[in-house]
């Protein structure tokens, strides 16, 4: 009798396990499962963490939440974000002061259509928490002047306007591989704009970042997770700025099958958040 009971305890485990449904997994770079405890725990020794995403995935939005709020009960951090520009950086404050209600942050900043719900938790965390919160992109104008003028044509900006983007020259090397793929978009006619217009956003990035980090502090920031993949982009630029700096790169990557990392994210980033497919999307 005991051995039957045995049995179908057994049976009733396996069978739960294989109907436990899982939104996400974590791998590292070499593609072995890892955990959130590990991930935290990176996260405690860094100085910066990108933390990639895909912007219209629910799943990563909260796990960045989350994380955020873990990680604050360890170290004190600073927080930034893609989705805010450079020159928004006032009205964000004010709002962080109580000085301005979101209405006027509304209309006063430049905001994603996807704010309430994917990035206004994360700014009112930092609101309640008295965190600093930084505007890290270049003025997206800025970044369609380079892709139509190329980025000889930022000389001409005025002295405040060149106060919201990194300092110039902008070191660019077509090289790197991510710049490299841009230039096969648009039917191979995108020749090297779009990859400077996106290594302008990468470097004002890496410059706010860097300028705004705070001794025995974590910086978190929030972005497109192309802008870190493959240790490039942003890290790629932080690394000029600073060549001892400690960085957790975190990528996003979206497949049908979870449990298995698929070969061709590897060494994307420090960890990859393997999301369902399925998941819903927030637009």
């Amino acid at each position: 009798m005991k051995n039957l009971i045995l049995y179908m305890a057994i049976v009733w485990s396996l069978s739960s396990v294989a109907q436990d449904k899982k939104a996400y997994q974590i791998f590292d770079k070499n593609g072995k499962r890892t955990s959130y405890e590990k991930l935290l725990k990176a996260g405690e020794k860094a100085e910066v963490v990108l933390f990639g995403e895909y912007h219209d995935n629910s799943i990563v939005h909260w796990l960045q939440l989350e994380f955020t709020k873990d990680l604050d009960q360890k170290k004190l951090l600073v927080l930034g974000a893609e989705m805010l520009e450079a020159d928004n950086q006032k009205q964000l404050d004010q709002y962080l002061k109580d000085e301005i209600n979101q209405k006027q942050l509304d209309s006063s900043a430049r905001l994603w259509k996807n704010y309430k719900t994917d990035y206004k938790p994360l700014v009112d965390f930092a609101k309640e928490k008295k965190i600093n919160f930084i505007a890290t992109n270049v003025p997206r104008r800025y970044a369609s002047l380079v892709f139509k003028k190329d980025l000889v044509a930022l000389d001409s900006l005025s002295a405040l306007e060149k106060s919201w983007i990194a300092p110039l020259p902008i070191e660019f090397d077509i090289n790197l591989p991510g710049y490299k793929s841009m230039m096969g978009m648009q039917g191979g006619h995108a020749g090297e704009k779009m990859p400077k217009a996106q290594a302008i956003k990468d470097a004002t990035m890496a410059y706010f970042i860097n300028k705004n980090r705070k001794e025995n502090s974590i910086f978190v920031h929030y972005n497109g997770t192309y802008h870190s993949d493959n240790y490039e982009g942003i890290n790629w630029y932080l690394r000029k700025l600073d060549s001892e700096i400690k960085i957790i790169t975190i990528a996003t990557v979206e497949q049908k099958d979870i449990s298995k990392l698929e070969a061709e994210h590897y060494n994307k980033a420090d960890f990859i958040l393997v999301i369902d497919e399925d998941v819903t999307k927030t637009y």
